[in-house]
């Protein structure tokens, strides 16, 4: 007889209370190993597969994709144990997998490190068979609208398959990003015939039913063409009119925890700004003679985010009262040790800070290294918790946007940010006389009570010193 697990949404680390179901990677009947990646969740930080802790046949999900559960709510139930009437000949052969426990990992990469099985399904007519009513001691009854199997007499939790997850199987789409671009433009995917093989759903039947949506929403707009009402507003709870055809994005995941960190620090740090033009010619002549040698001792190619973050880090062994953070309960200046330096990372899921750990102790091409892989990291969205917190100074580089400057707002609970705008030829006097320059501005905000201006603008001073003259950083080496 087999044994119903409940698989609960666990703890996924730095403080985190609730996830977004992003993709499930299993279906109700499908065989799954202890630590098998089941669901694919996104968080405040990141977006993370979240591994079962069991291995049997899966009875029941929690949930549809973009569906928010706080930590400790069901994902999903298996049944451990071998089931009778799991074996059979062709695609049923073989038997679940027979353990009764599991690691108890919370994020793939940790625990038991035990490889996946091949992913089976049992057959939906011998599921019933396979998982019944099975005793389990004080486990809560969970319901769902199927005819019971028969009573037996012990504690029982009755597993019970959903027909619509039975009869229409699961959606025949691989890549998450289909996935992704269907929902954001409220396609589904159940309607849609696919292209590729065995009906796989493709990008390119998905981009077509975007446009012909699209060509459908035009006629329709010009059929019934009239002239413009005015939008009349309704009260909102807050007391702010709204127009009544108003689109509501809720504040959640990535742009929620970015909303709430944002707030938090205008609210509690009394922040300044201070900023500076420089003259960056000299540094990007030092970053291009770097990345022209040749030969087996040439490292990577050094980015001009490397050398600010180099430049950062000389900076901070100077003025150390930025590498710092306040304690507020006890009113307390917490001056930091190490240099733990982010970096603002612009992606598909928003505004995101990775982290590179001991700057300090790391030369430019291994920040810039490190940089780079960080940044790949965030745009593919494999970024852990652990990567994007514990920053004690932020670097943001708001010039790729085209800009040359900018107040940034402190990422709590750090204590400084450097701004970096834009590098372009500009007229500057050089040498008493005047030419074109590569110019930047630089801008820093900072919490005025670890320090006052006059050390902000020393270490602002500091950079731009470095920035114009670069050998300055001999002196720190």
């Amino acid at each position: 007889m087999a044994q119903v697990l409940e698989f609960k949404l666990p703890d996924l680390g730095e403080g985190l209370t609730e996830a977004e179901i992003v993709r499930w990677l299993v279906e109700v009947g499908d065989v799954v190993a202890i630590d098998q990646p089941v669901v694919e969740v996104e968080t405040a930080k990141a977006m993370v597969e979240v591994p079962c802790p069991y291995g049997g046949v899966v009875t029941a999900r929690f949930g549809e994709e973009g569906t928010e559960l706080p930590v400790g709510a069901p994902l999903l139930t298996v049944a451990v144990g071998a089931p009778e009437g799991a074996s059979g000949s062709g695609e049923d052969s073989g038997s679940a997998p027979e353990s009764t426990g599991g690691s108890g990992n919370v994020l793939v990469g940790y625990g038991t490190g035990a490889p996946a099985a091949r992913r089976r399904r049992i057959r939906p007519d011998r599921l019933d068979r396979a998982v019944t009513e099975a005793p389990v001691s004080g486990a809560p009854v969970v319901e769902s609208p199927v005819v019971e199997a028969p009573r037996v007499e012990a504690p029982v939790v009755k597993v019970l398959v959903a027909e619509a997850s039975v009869s229409e199987g699961p959606v025949p789409v691989v890549s998450p990003l289909v996935r992704r671009l269907a929902r954001q433009h409220d396609i589904d995917l159940r309607r849609l015939a696919g292209s590729g093989p065995d009906g796989l759903i493709l990008r390119a039947d998905v981009d077509r039913a975007i446009r012909t949506a699209e060509e459908t929403a035009t006629a329709t707009a010009r059929v019934a063409q009239a002239p413009v009402q005015a939008q009349v507003p309704a009260a909102a709870p807050n007391g702010v009119a709204v127009a009544v055809d108003a689109e509501r994005i809720p504040l959640r995941g990535v742009r929620g925890a970015v909303a709430d960190k944002l707030s938090r620090s205008r609210t509690e740090i009394p922040d300044a700004t201070c900023w500076v033009d420089a003259d960056a010619t000299e540094l990007m002549a030092v970053r291009a003679a770097m990345n022209a040698a040749t030969g087996p001792s040439a490292g990577p190619k050094v980015s001009v985010l490397a050398l600010l973050a180099r430049i950062c880090t000389a900076a901070l062994a100077r003025f150390p009262e930025l590498n710092s953070t306040v304690d507020t309960e006890a009113r307390e200046i917490v001056r930091l040790s190490g240099v733990h330096l982010g970096f603002a990372a612009q992606t598909e899921r928003g505004l995101v800070v990775p982290v590179v750990r001991d700057a300090h102790t790391r030369n430019a091409e291994s920040i810039g290294a490190e940089i780079a892989r960080l940044t790949e990291l965030a745009r593919t969205g494999k970024l852990s918790p652990a990567q994007l917190t514990g920053g004690t100074f932020t670097l943001n580089n708001y010039g790729v946007f085209g800009v040359d400057g900018s107040t940034p707002i402190i990422n709590h609970p750090e204590a400084a940010m450097l701004g970096v705008g834009r590098i372009m030829p500009k007229p500057w006097v050089h040498q008493g006389e005047l030419a074109v320059r590569q110019v930047v501005q630089l801008s820093l905000t900072f919490d005025h009570r670890v320090c006052d201006g006059g050390t902000a603008g020393g270490f602002l001073r500091y950079v731009a010193d470095c920035v114009e003259q670069p050998a300055v950083l001999l002196r720190t080496v």
